[in-house]
């Protein structure tokens, strides 16, 4: 890969336990860790990913859940291009907080300066509690897109990343909306007015 031709700020969020830390580790390092401590605050790690034709260098802050570190959370929103919102498929409070999270980031940010996308972690358990459908709906309710990933198998995990990264493109302007590079030809570009008597 080349020197990245952008930087996007991204933010994981969600309740404690929903696998936020163990995507982020799936995704940079490809590593599962089976026992690890809940974040305290917030870690952060970086990876370069190429999209459409481009080297995006993504800079990843992985928020704790707890309640009592909201406050911390908070101070990071702003900047941020894009977040991940994290719920447990087998977790089902951490589905219905889904909304309680979307209320935060608008007391904090503005909509339409972010780009936001649904994950469903923990995938591969057999058992669940919150289907594939119910997350899609949550996901079109909210207008954003939905992936279903698992850091245990790695399933869903780049295609997120990706998928989010993707949209900032387009929200930026990076990229259109089929993908393509957005470049601006002297034809297209706007012309100046000659000044004159009428």
């Amino acid at each position: 890969m080349g020197e990245p031709t952008h930087t996007f700020k991204i933010l994981t969020i969600g309740e404690s336990g929903v696998g936020k830390t163990c995507i982020l580790r799936r995704f940079v390092e490809n590593k599962f860790l089976k026992t690890h401590l809940a974040t305290i605050g917030i870690d952060f790690r970086t990876k370069v990913i190429h999209v459409c034709g481009k080297d995006i260098k993504l800079k990843i802050w992985d928020t704790a859940g707890q309640e009592r570190y909201h406050n911390i959370t908070t101070q990071i929103f702003k900047g941020s291009d894009g977040i991940i919102l994290v719920y447990d498929v087998n977790e089902e409070i951490t589905f219905s907080k889904i909304r309680d999270w979307i209320e935060q980031i608008k007391s904090n940010i503005c909509e339409n300066e972010i780009t936001l996308v649904l994950v469903g972690n923990k995938c591969d358990i057999e058992q669940r509690v919150i289907s594939k459908e119910q997350g899609q709906e949550m996901a079109d309710s909210l207008k954003i897109n939905y992936f279903e990933t698992s850091a245990l198998n790695g399933t869903g995990i780049n295609e997120a990343f990706e998928g989010l990264t993707k949209e900032i493109m387009k929200k930026k302007k990076v990229i259109n909306s089929d993908g393509r590079t957005i470049s601006l030809t002297s034809s297209q570009k706007p012309k100046t007015k000659k000044k004159g008597c009428c």
